[in-house]
C-alpha cells in the first residue's frame, strides 16, 4: 500500500497531523507576535494548518513543503478558503531537498513531527538553523521517551531506542547547537488519544465507503497493529512536545 495514501486515509479527519490540541496550538501561536510579512518556512507542512493559522493571525509570507500530493491538495484548498489573498507558496517535494534562495533566511522555521525528513532530531535542528535569521524562531515537534521502552514494544513497533531522546535531551541537543529553548508545549493523554483513535474512525469510514479497494486488507492490518501498540505500550511510553528555540 502506498504510504502517502495510507497517511491520507488515516488522517482524513485531522486538522493538525500530530498529537497536539488546536487550543494549545492557538495559545502557542499567539505568543509569536510576528510582524506582517514575516517569512515563515514549514518543512513537511502536512495539511498546512499551522501555516494557515499563522497567515490568519499575522498575515505572514510563508512557504509550505510536503512530499504528499494528497496533503498539498488539502493545503491549496485550505488556503483558497481561509486566506485567499495571502502570500503562501506550497511546494510538493521532499522537504530535505528544499533549498531557499541564495542568502534567503526566514523569521520562523518549522518542522513539526517530521524530523525523519532530515534523518533525525539533531540534523533537523542543523538544517533549520541554516535557514533561520539570527534571533529568529525554530519550531520542532518531536516525540520523547516518557520511560524506558519495553523490549516487546521496540520489537512490535520496529523502533530503535536511540530514535528518540528524553524530554530533557531534546532541549539539551538544541542548546548544544547554540540555540536557546525558550518554550515547550507538551501533549497529554487526551491529545494523544484524540490523535491516535481518530485514525481508527477515519479508517472505518474509508472502508465503509470504499469496500472494494484492494488495499483494505493491508489498511486494516496496519490499523490493528497500530492500535495494539498504542494501547499496550505507546500511550504510557512516548511523549510529544513542540520545542521553541531562538537562534
Amino acid at each position: 500500500m502506498d504510504i502517502l495514501k495510507y497517511f491520507d486515509i488515516t488522517h482524513k479527519k485531522h486538522l493538525v497531523l500530530n498529537p497536539m490540541s488546536q487550543v494549545k496550538l492557538d495559545g502557542l501561536f499567539s505568543l509569536f507576535k510576528l510582524k506582517p510579512g514575516s517569512k515563515v518556512l514549514d518543512i513537511a507542512c502536512g495539511k498546512g494548518e499551522p501555516l494557515i493559522r499563522l497567515a490568519e493571525l499575522y498575515n505572514i509570507s510563508g512557504i509550505g513543503v510536503d512530499i504528499s500530493p494528497y496533503f498539498i491538495k488539502d493545503c491549496e484548498k485550505k488556503k483558497n478558503e481561509r486566506v485567499p489573498g495571502s502570500d503562501i507558496k506550497l511546494l510538493e517535494m521532499d522537504g530535505a531537498k528544499y533549498a531557499p534562495k541564495i542568502n534567503e533566511l526566514f523569521d520562523l522555521t518549522m518542522c513539526i513531527g517530521a524530523s525523519f525528513v532530515y534523518n533525525g532530531f539533531i540534523e533537523t535542528i542543523k538544517a533549520l538553523k541554516k535557514m533561520t535569521k539570527p534571533n529568529g524562531l525554530i519550531i520542532i515537534g518531536e516525540p520523547y521517551w516518557l520511560k524506558e521502552p519495553d523490549d516487546e514494544y521496540l520489537k512490535m513497533s520496529e523502533f530503535k531506542k536511540e530514535v528518540f531522546n528524553s524530554h530533557f535531551k531534546n532541549i539539551d541537543v538544541g542548546e548544544k547547537e547554540g540555540l536557546n529553548c525558550i518554550y515547550t508545549l507538551v501533549s497529554n493523554h487526551d491529545d494523544w488519544d484524540y490523535y491516535e483513535t481518530l485514525q481508527w474512525w477515519s479508517v472505518n469510514d474509508y472502508i465503509t465507503t470504499n469496500p472494494d479497494d484492494p488495499d483494505n486488507s493491508e489498511l486494516l492490518s496496519k490499523t490493528k497493529k497500530a492500535k495494539i501498540e498504542y494501547l499496550l505500550y505507546g500511550r504510557n511510553t512516548i511523549g510529544w512536545a513542540i520545542y521553541v528555540f531562538k537562534r
